[in-house]
């Protein structure tokens, strides 16, 4: 795969994007609930990056208070891109997906055990196999209280992974961004694709 693909871009030389945004069919064809906003009042959402997209969105969707899920793409430049465009590196968008979650520390937490114990953190631009800037390793967090508990839970799977002899974690912990949706056939894809790739695959570590 080309170098530049895990090289950001800037602003100034991503790929222009454009007004319309991607239409989606809205609901969650696993938990049957909706993926579009608004949310029930007693849920709080989180954008998370953790290589692949379609099998994160699986790690989630089945964890115990999770409300909905969705795939897309954030933390980029270009307004409402493709899929094709965001392979090509010059979006600077992360494959992403959208948690939407109960508002209750213990369903919290899990999302981000969930996070921490799906992927490999320390590889940068990379997960696996899958190469590129949309494979990096992110939290888009959307409060104060969220980014917090994010990095302490960073800080102490860093201590497991040093026990472990891993190196040292690279997730980008940000503000989030703008979430754009992608197409409809990604949505959910495990789902409808049941020997579909998963390029998946965690350190062995656990995050008590």
């Amino acid at each position: 795969m080309p170098f530049h693909k895990t090289i950001m871009p800037t602003s100034e030389n991503a790929l222009p994007g454009r007004t319309e945004q991607m239409r989606i069919h809205g609901t969650h064809i696993v938990l049957g609930s909706a993926m579009l906003p608004p949310f029930p009042e007693n849920c709080s959402s989180i954008i998370v990056g953790l290589g692949c997209f379609w099998g994160a969105e699986k790690l989630f969707w089945q964890q115990v208070g999770v409300y909905s899920t969705a795939v897309g793409y954030s933390a980029g430049f270009t307004p409402n891109p493709s899929y094709e465009e965001v392979c090509s590196g010059m979006t600077g968008h992360n494959e992403v997906v959208l948690v939407v979650y109960e508002n209750k520390p213990d369903v919290f937490e899990n999302v981000l055990r969930t996070f921490w114990q799906g992927h490999n953190p320390t590889q940068g631009m990379r997960q696996g196999n899958d190469v590129g800037t949309q494979y990096r390793s992110g939290i888009y967090f959307n409060s104060a209280q969220q980014q917090q508990i994010a990095v302490t839970s960073r800080d102490e799977y860093q201590l497991k992974l040093n026990q472990n002899n891993y190196g040292t974690i690279s997730t980008e912990i940000l503000p989030a961004t703008e979430f754009f949706y992608a197409e409809d056939y990604h949505q959910q894809y495990l789902q409808k694709n049941p020997n579909g790739y998963c390029g998946l695959g965690g350190t062995g570590v656990c995050l008590d």
